[in-house]
C-alpha cells in the first residue's frame, strides 16, 4: 500500500528545530518582479498590461536559475575531481619515491594523502560517498598508504629484512588487526544496546540501563582511524627522513596499546554486569508498564525530525486531558525531538511489537499528521482513532483523502466541516467533530495593548508559509511578493517588522530559499540604516531621536540572561553530548511533578524578557523555536501572511491581518475561494494595499473589517463557550466510550451462551489462524 502523506504543510509553528535553509545562492537576476510598492491603483493596471514583460522576466529568471544550478554542479564536480586528483597524486608520489629511492617524495606523498583524507569529509562529501560505494573506504585507502610507506622504507634501506624491520611490520599489522577487532566489538555493543522500545519520562531501570560506551571506540571510527593514521604515518615518515626506525616503532606501538586498551574497555559493555535485558524481557516489561500506568488516550506520531512541530503543538492540550496520556512514536530519532513534557513517551519501531497496544488500557489515539506507518496502527481493533491535524487552512492539504481511514476527523469549526463536505474525499459528516483549537489559549485578544504603544512604532509580523510540494503560485508569497511586501513595510519609518519564515522554506524550490535570503538581507540593511539615522539625529540634539533610539537598559538584558538560564535548566536534558538512546533512557526517567508547567512558565518569562530586551525600533528576523509563533502574535499589531493555518490561528486574537494574493485570481474570486481571506486586507504581488492596511491599524475607528473578523473567528475556530479544551476533552471521552462499547460487543460475541464471568481480551485478528507476525506480510516486517 503506497504511503499517503500530507500535502502542503500549512503550520508556521516551529518545533525542534529550526531547520537549515537549503536553497541555493541568489541568482544574478531577481526572482521577483520589484515594483514601486507605494503606488496606488495604477500599479495593478500596469501589471495587468505588462504580461509580455512579465513573461520575458520570467524567462530571464529561469535562465538565471539554470546558470545558478550549472555553477553549483560545476563547483561540486570540481571539488570531487580535486579530491580524487590529490588522492591519486599522493599515491603516485609515494610510488615515484619508491622507484627513485627518494625519501622526500615518499614523505610528501604520504602527507598529501593524509591531508586529503582529513579534508574530504567536509570539502568533498560527494566523492567520499562515491569512494565508499566503490569499496575504497578510508581503511582501504590508509592500508594502501601504509603499504607504500613500508615499501618506501624498504627501498630506502631503512627497513631491514629481519630484526627491527620484522618487528615494525608486525606492529603495523597488529595495529590494523586491533582496529578491525575494535570495529567488531563496537558492532556487537551497538547491537546489544538496541532495545525494541525507547522511552522517555519513564522509569525503565528494570531494563538494565547503563551509561554509553566511549564514543571514540563505539561510533566515531573515522575519527579514531584518522588519529591513529596521523601517528603511524608521522612515525614512518620520520623514519624515512632520519633513517632511524625508533620513531616509527615508538608511535606505532603506542597506537597499538591505545587501541587495545580502548577495545578492552569497550568489551566490558558485553559483560553480564552491563548487558541489557533481551528482547522478550524488554517487551514483557513494556506490557507490565502499560498495565501499571493504564494509559487512556495517546498521541501517535510518525515522521522526520523536521516535522516534530506537528506533534509538539499538541503537547499542552494532551497534558490537560482527563485520564492518563501517552505519546506513541515510531522513529527512534523523534524521541529527543519532542519538546519538554511530563507525558510518558514510548517509541515502538517494529510493527509486530506495536500490536501489543491491543492488550493495553489505551482506547483513543490522536493523529496530528498522516504517514505511511499510520496504516499499521489503524488495524488494532481495540483502539479508536481521531485525526486532529496540525493546522487548518483553505488549501487542499487540509482535506487529505487519508482522513477517511480514521474513525473521526476533529476540526476547529464549521468552516472545516464544510471544507470536508465539499472535498468529496469520503469523509462523512457524522464523523466530523468540531473541537476548536485548545492550544490557542496563550494568544492575547485584541485590545490587550494599544497598537503602536512601543514609542509609536507599529509592529508588523510577516509570517509566510512555505512553497509546498506543488507548483501552485499561491502556496507562498515569498517568491512572487515577499520582497515587495517587505520593501513596502520598511518604507514606513514608524513600522517595526518581524519576519518569521516557515522553517521549510526553500527545501523544495531553491528560488524560495534564495528569495528568503534576499528578504533577510533587506531587513539587515534597513536596521543598519535606521540605526545610523537615529545616531545622526541624536548627535544633532533631537530629543525624539534619542528617545526612539534608546537601547534597553542593563536591567532588561540581565533579565533576559536570567530567564535563559532558568529555561535551559528546565528544558535541557542532563545527558552527555555522545550519550546513546539507552543512556538517555537512564537519564530521562520519570520527571518530578510539575516540571512541564514550570518549563512553560519559564518560557513565558523568557519570551517577555526577549521582547523587552530588544530596541523598540529594531526589525527582527525570527527563526528557530523561540520565540514561538504565538508569542509573535501577541507582540504584533497586525499580521501579513498567506493562505495558511497561521491566519486561522491569528484570528483568535481578532486583530487586523492581510493576505497576499499570488494565486492569479482577482480579489473577489480570491475571497470566494478562500474563506479565511474574507475578513482580511488583500495585498497584491507588488505590495499594493500596505498603506491602507497600516492606516486602518493606526486608526481603529476606520477599521471596517473588525465585525467580519469576529464572525469569521467563530466560523473557523468555533464558539468561545464551552471552551475549546472542554470540547476537546469531551470528544476524547465520547470516543473512548465508543471504543469500550465496541470491545464489550466483541467480548459478548465471543462469550458462549449461558457462560458468565470475565471474558479474555481477544487475540489480534489474523487470517486462517496465523500468528500476528505471520499475518503482517513480508513488507511490514522489521
Amino acid at each position: 500500500m503506497g504511503a499517503l502523506v500530507d500535502g502542503v504543510d500549512d503550520a508556521n509553528d516551529d518545533g525542534s528545530r529550526a531547520n537549515e535553509q537549503t536553497g541555493a545562492a541568489a541568482p544574478d537576476v531577481a526572482d521577483t518582479l520589484v515594483l514601486d510598492p507605494v503606488q496606488e491603483g495604477g500599479n495593478r493596471e500596469g501589471a495587468a498590461g505588462g504580461e509580455r514583460e512579465d513573461e520575458a522576466e520570467a524567462e530571464d529568471i529561469e535562465a538565471a536559475l539554470q546558470r545558478q544550478r550549472r555553477t553549483a554542479l560545476a563547483r561540486r564536480r570540481s571539488k570531487s575531481a580535486a579530491a580524487l586528483v590529490l588522492l591519486a597524486a599522493g599515491y603516485l608520489l609515494q610510488v615515484a619515491g619508491i622507484v627513485d629511492a627518494h625519501a622526500p617524495l615518499v614523505v610528501l606523498g604520504a602527507a598529501l594523502g593524509l591531508l586529503t583524507e582529513v579534508l574530504m569529509p567536509s570539502r568533498a562529501r560527494k566523492m567520499t560517498w562515491q569512494l565508499r560505494r566503490a569499496q575504497f573506504n578510508p581503511p582501504a585507502r590508509q592500508m594502501l598508504r601504509d603499504a607504500l610507506l613500508l615499501g618506501g622504507l624498504g627501498r630506502l634501506d631503512v627497513l631491514p629484512p629481519g630484526g627491527t624491520g620484522a618487528v615494525l611490520l608486525g606492529a603495523v599489522m597488529l595495529c590494523w588487526a586491533l582496529h578491525f577487532c575494535c570495529q567488531a566489538v563496537a558492532g556487537a555493543v551497538r547491537t546489544r544496546r538496541r532495545l525494541p522500545v525507547v522511552t522517555r519520562n519513564i522509569d525503565a531501570s528494570a531494563l538494565g540501563l547503563s551509561t554509553a560506551p566511549p564514543a571514540l571506540f563505539v561510533k566515531r571510527s573515522t575519527v579514531r582511524l584518522t588519529a591513529v593514521s596521523v601517528l603511524t604515518t608521522g612515525g614512518m615518515c620520520a623514519a624515512a627522513v632520519t633513517g632511524d626506525l625508533v620513531w616509527a616503532q615508538a608511535l606505532i606501538w603506542c597506537c597499538c596499546a591505545g587501541v587495545l586498551a580502548g577495545t578492552g574497555w569497550l568489551a566490558t559493555w558485553l559483560l553480564p554486569g552491563k548487558q541489557l535485558v533481551g528482547e522478550e524481557e524488554a517487551l514483557a516489561w513494556l506490557d507490565q508498564w502499560l498495565a501499571e500506568y493504564g494509559p487512556t488516550v495517546g498521541m501517535y506520531f510518525s515522521g522526520g525530525a523536521s516535522s516534530a512541530y506537528q506533534a509538539n503543538m499538541w503537547l499542552s492540550t494532551l497534558a490537560q486531558l482527563d485520564g492518563r496520556p501517552l505519546i506513541v512514536l515510531r522513529e527512534r530519532c523523534m524521541v529527543q525531538k519532542i519538546d519538554a513534557t511530563d507525558i510518558p513517551v514510548v517509541c515502538i519501531p517494529k510493527v509486530t511489537h506495536l500490536m501489543r497496544l491491543e492488550h493495553s488500557t489505551l482506547k483513543v489515539l490522536l493523529h496530528p499528521a498522516n504517514s505511511g506507518k499510520t496504516a499499521q496502527v489503524l488495524r488494532i481493533p481495540t483502539l479508536k482513532h481521531a485525526f486532529i491535524n496540525h493546522g487548518e487552512s483553505d488549501k487542499l492539504s487540509s482535506c487529505n483523502p487519508y482522513a477517511k481511514a480514521y474513525d473521526q476527523v476533529w476540526v476547529a469549526g464549521e468552516a472545516a466541516r464544510e471544507r470536508y463536505a465539499q472535498a468529496y474525499i469520503g469523509v462523512e459528516d457524522k464523523d466530523v467533530v468540531e473541537v476548536g483549537r485548545p492550544q490557542l489559549a496563550p494568544i492575547q485578544p485584541a485590545g490587550t495593548r494599544t497598537a503602536g504603544e512601543r514609542n509609536g512604532y507599529l509592529t508588523v509580523l510577516y509570517a509566510p508559509t512555505w512553497e509546498g510540494f506543488t507548483d501552485d503560485p499561491g502556496n507562498t508569497s515569498v517568491l512572487m511578493a515577499g520582497e515587495n511586501i517587505v520593501r513596502a513595510l520598511l518604507a514606513d519609518p514608524k513600522v517595526r517588522l518581524l519576519y518569521k519564515p516557515h522553517p521549510m522554506t526553500g527545501t523544495i524550490d531553491p528560488r524560495a530559499g534564495a528569495a528568503d535570503k534576499r528578504i533577510r538581507a533587506l531587513v539587515r540593511e534597513a536596521n543598519a540604516e535606521r540605526e545610523a539615522d537615529i545616531e545622526r539625529q541624536a548627535a544633532a540634539g533631537q530629543a525624539d531621536a534619542r528617545r526612539d533610539g534608546e537601547e534597553p537598559g542593563p536591567e532588561a538584558v540581565a533579565a533576559l540572561e536570567d530567564a535563559a538560564r532558568e529555561l535551559r535548566a528546565l528544558t535541557r536534558a542532563d545527558v552527555g553530548r555522545h550519550a546513546d538512546e539507552v543512556e538517555r533512557m537512564l537519564r530521562q526517567t520519570a520527571p518530578e511533578p510539575g516540571r512541564a508547567q514550570a518549563a512553560a512558565e519559564a518560557l513565558r518569562v523568557w519570551e517577555e524578557a526577549y521582547w523587552a530586551a530588544k530596541p523598540c525600533w529594531g526589525h527582527r528576523v525570527i527563526t528557530g523555536s523561540r520565540p514561538g509563533i504565538y508569542s509573535c502574535f501577541n507582540e504584533a499589531d497586525v499580521l501579513v501572511s498567506d493562505v495558511s493555518s497561521v491566519v486561522s490561528d491569528y484570528l483568535s486574537s481578532e486583530k487586523p491581518y492581510a493576505v497576499a494574493n499570488t494565486s492569479g485570481m482577482d480579489d473577489d474570486s480570491f475571497r470566494t475561494a478562500c474563506p479565511t481571506v474574507r475578513a482580511a486586507t488583500i495585498l497584491g504581488p507588488d505590495g499594493s494595499g500596505i498603506p491602507q492596511l497600516l492606516h486602518s491599524v493606526r486608526h481603529p475607528e476606520e477599521d471596517t473589517l473588525a465585525p467580519a473578523r469576529a464572525a469569521l473567528k467563530v466560523r473557523l475556530l468555533g464558539p468561545a463557550e464551552p471552551p475549546s479544551l472542554v470540547r476537546f476533552n469531551r470528544a476524547v471521552q465520547a470516543l473512548a466510550r465508543e471504543a469500550a462499547a465496541r470491545e464489550q460487543r466483541m467480548r459478548a460475541a465471543d462469550c458462549p451462551t449461558g457462560e458468565s464471568g470475565p471474558v479474555p481480551v481477544p487475540e489480534p485478528e489474523t487470517e486462517q489462524g496465523q500468528a500476528p507476525a505471520e499475518a503482517l506480510g513480508e513488507d511490514e516486517r522489521p
